[in-house]
C-alpha cells in the first residue's frame, strides 16, 4: 500500500517518479532475464520505491540475498548485484563471483548497481581481486531521498551521525546536499536556506557549490518550498534521548519500526474462534505497514499515547452502528449502497482490530513499574532536579544489569541536561558500567564523549537552564505532549524561525554549537512567489544526523495550528530513536584471535 504522497500542497509523488524512472533505464540496459542480488540494508528503502511488479516487468525473475558461497541456481542472462559501496560487501561479491560455474551456463553476465554512489575505493578493490572485468555495466543509483510519507523524506543512511561527528567524514552531508538539488529540480529553486550548526553549514556550502557549478540547474519551476531549514542534530542531543510518548514514537521505541514497517508479538493478533483454547498460535511475527495511506493511523500516530484509546472507542461504536446499518437496508437500493461500502467498512474494522492489540501490546509496557521510574527520571533531568549528581535510580539499574543502552541514554540525558558532569560522578558512571557490562566497553563510552552526549563539566556555566526556560522546553500545561512536558529544543528553533524570526533568540542560539546562518538563492524573474491571502508558507526542515518519530508528530502539530501559517515537510538523514542512535554510536572490541 504505498502512502498519499502530498502533504498539503506538497506532493512528493514526483520523487518517486523520478526513482523508478532512474531504476528503469538501469534494467533495461541489462537485456534478457535478470536476478538481482541484493545487499539486504537496500531492500526496505527500494520498497518504498519500487514495488516488485516494477521489477517483473523488466525481466527480473529471481531475487537473492547477497552472502558469501555460491550463488543460487537460476536460468537467466543477467545477475545484478545492488550493493552499498562498502568493502566488507566487495569481499563477499568477490566470492560469489570467483565460485561462479561458468561450464554450466557460459551465457552469463554479471552487473553491479551501487548505491547511492560508485566508488573508487571499491573499484580498485575489485579489480585487485582480478574480478572488475567480470561486470559489463559498472554504474550508480542515487537513492538520496526516499519519500516515506506525504511530508516525510529519509536518506535511510545509519551511520551519518557517527560519520559526521566523530570520523569527521563528509560524505552523508554530500549525499544531502545531492539530494536536495535534485529537490529543487524537481520543486524549483528555494529561495531562502537557513541553518545552524557545523553540518548545516556545510550542506548549504556544498548546495551553493553544486549550482554554481551547474548553472543549467538552475529551473523555471514555481518554487513549492518558500524555506529551507538545515539542523544538525548535536544542536538539540536532548531530544532522541528522551523516551517519546506519541502512539508512533512507543511503536519504534519499544518495536522498532524500519521503512515503515514494524514486527510485532504475533500471539495478540491470532483469529479468536471458539472453542479452540489456545493451540495453534502463529509464531512468525505479525508484519504491519504503517503510514498515512491509513486512515485511523494518520488519525492516531502523532498523539499522545494516553489520548489513543479514546479515539479507538469512539471508532469501534462508530464502525459497529454502520454495521448494524445492514439491519434497516430494506429496498434493493439500499442494500446496493450498504454493500458498495462493504469493502471499505471491513477495512476499516480490521485497521481498528490490528491498533487496539498494538496499544494492548504498548500499554502492558507502559503502565509498568519500570516505565514509569524510568520517565520520572527522565522528566527529573529535563527539569533540572538533581542533575549534578550520582543517580539513585541508574545506579539499581547497574546493578541489575538492565540493558545497557538504556543505562547510557540516562546517563547521557543527566550529562546533556547539565552541560557535562562532574569528574566524580563521571567517573564514578564509566567505573560501574564497565565493571558490570565489561571492559570491552569503553570504545563506546569514548565514541559518546567524542559526540558530546557524555562530558565533563569543564568551569563554564550550565547553559541548558536559560536555553530551557527561553525557548520554554518545559510546560506545565501539556497540550502538545510528544514528550510529556518537554518540547523538543529542534521544533522550537523551527517554530521560532517561521515566527517572529531567528533575531528574537540570537542568545540563545549562540549557546547552542555551530553557526546559526541565513541565504537567499535567486529566483528567475517571474517566478518569485505573490502569496495569495491565507495561503501557507511551506518549510523544508532537514534534520542532519536523524529525526524521531515525536519530532515529526511536533512539526505536523504545528503544520496544522489554524494561526501556523507555515507547513513543514521533513527530510533527514535516518529515522531515528534514541536506542538505535546509541546503538549506531557503540564499538565492540572483539578478543583477540589467539
Amino acid at each position: 500500500m504505498a502512502a498519499h504522497l502530498s502533504s498539503g500542497r506538497v506532493n512528493l509523488t514526483a520523487l518517486r517518479e523520478a526513482g523508478r524512472r532512474e531504476l528503469r533505464e538501469f534494467l533495461d540496459k541489462c537485456a534478457g532475464s535478470k536476478a538481482i542480488v541484493w545487499d539486504e540494508y537496500l531492500t526496505g528503502p527500494f520498497g518504498l520505491i519500487a514495488q516488485y511488479s516494477l521489477l517483473k516487468e523488466h525481466e527480473v525473475e529471481k531475487m537473492f540475498t547477497l552472502k558469501p558461497g555460491r550463488l543460487p541456481q537460476a536460468d537467466v542472462r543477467n545477475i545484478i548485484f545492488f550493493v552499498r559501496p562498502r568493502l566488507e560487501l566487495m569481499d563477499i561479491i568477490t566470492d560469489n563471483v570467483r565460485r561462479y560455474d561458468r561450464g554450466r551456463s557460459p551465457q552469463r553476465d554479471f552487473h553491479i548497481l551501487f548505491v547511492p554512489r560508485r566508488s573508487l575505493l571499491c573499484e580498485q578493490w575489485l579489480k585487485e581481486q582480478g574480478v572488475l572485468g567480470s561486470f559489463i555495466h559498472r554504474e550508480q543509483y542515487s537513492l538520496d531521498l526516499i519519500p516515506f510519507d506525504g511530508d516525510l523524506l529519509s536518506m535511510e543512511s545509519e551511520s551519518a551521525f557517527k560519520e559526521c561527528y566523530l570520523e569527521n567524514d563528509q560524505t552523508s552531508l554530500y549525499h544531502a546536499a545531492k539530494g536536495l538539488m535534485t529537490l529543487q529540480a524537481l520543486y524549483g529553486t528555494i529561495p531562502q536556506i537557513f541553518g545552524k550548526g557545523d553540518c548545516a553549514r556545510h550542506v548549504a556550502n556544498m548546495m551553493i557549490r553544486m549550482k554554481r557549478e551547474f548553472p543549467g540547474s538552475q529551473n523555471s519551476i514555481f518554487p513549492v518550498f518558500d524555506t529551507l531549514l538545515l539542523l544538525d542534530r548535536n544542536v538539540d542531543l536532548l531530544t532522541p534521548l528522551a523516551t517519546q510518548l506519541t502512539y508512533e514514537g512507543l511503536i519504534d521505541e519499544i518495536y522498532g519500526i524500519q521503512n515503515t514497517y514494524v514486527k510485532l508479538p504475533p500471539e495478540k493478533f491470532a483469529p479468536k474462534k471458539q472453542g479452540e483454547g489456545g493451540k495453534d498460535l502463529p509464531t512468525e511475527p505479525k508484519k504491519l505497514q504503517l503510514n498515512s495511506a491509513e486512515e485511523l493511523y494518520a488519525e492516531i500516530r502523532d498523539k499522545n499515547f494516553n489520548a489513543v484509546g479514546s479515539v479507538l472507542s469512539k471508532k469501534a461504536k462508530i464502525i459497529s452502528a454502520a454495521f448494524e446499518e445492514r439491519h434497516h437496508a430494506k429496498t434493493v437500493g439500499e442494500i446496493k449502497q450498504f454493500v458498495s461500502q462493504l469493502p471499505h467498512m471491513q477495512a476499516a474494522r480490521s485497521s481498528l482490530a490490528n491498533h487496539t492489540s498494538i496499544a494492548e501490546l504498548i500499554k502492558d509496557i507502559t503502565t509498568s513499574e519500570d516505565f514509569f521510574d524510568n520517565l520520572t527520571v527522565e522528566q527529573e533531568f529535563m527539569s533540572g532536579i538533581d542533575t549534578d549528581k550520582v543517580n539513585n535510580y541508574i545506579e539499581d539499574c547497574i546493578a541489575q544489569k538492565h540493558s545497557l543502552i538504556k543505562i547510557l541514554r540516562l546517563v547521557c540525558l543527566q550529562s546533556v541536561c547539565n552541560n557535562g558532569l562532574k569528574q566524580k560522578v563521571l567517573d564514578h558512571y564509566k567505573r560501574e558500567i564497565l565493571q558490570t557490562y565489561g571492559y570491552e566497553h569503553i570504545l563506546t563510552l569514548n565514541n559518546l564523549e567524542k559526540a558530546g552526549l557524555l562530558k565533563l563539566q569543564t568551569g563554564g556555566r550550565n547553559n541548558y537552564p536559560t536555553i530551557r526556560k527561553t525557548l520554554r522546553l518545559w510546560m506545565d500545561d501539556v497540550n502538545e505532549q510528544v514528550y510529556s512536558g518537554y518540547a523538543p529544543l529542534s521544533v522550537r528553533l523551527a517554530q521560532l524561525l517561521a515566527r517572529p524570526g531567528w533575531r528574537s533568540i540570537e542568545e540563545v542560539l549562540k549557546m547552542l554549537p555551530g553557526p546559526h546562518f541565513e541565504e537567499r538563492q535567486q529566483l528567475p524573474t517571474g517566478l518569485q512567489k505573490k502569496r495569495q491571502h491565507g495561503e501557507n508558507r511551506v518549510t523544508l526542515v532537514f534534520f542532519l544526523g536523524g529525526v524521531t518519530y515525536a519530532e515529526i508528530a511536533a512539526l505536523r502539530f504545528l503544520s496544522q495550528m489554524e494561526d501556523g501559517g507555515t507547513e513543514y515537510v521533513i527530510a533527514t538523514t535516518k529515522l531515528i530513536n534514541g536506542t538505535t542512535w546509541i546503538k549506531s554510536l557503540m564499538e565492540k572490541l572483539e578478543p583477540a584471535p589467539f
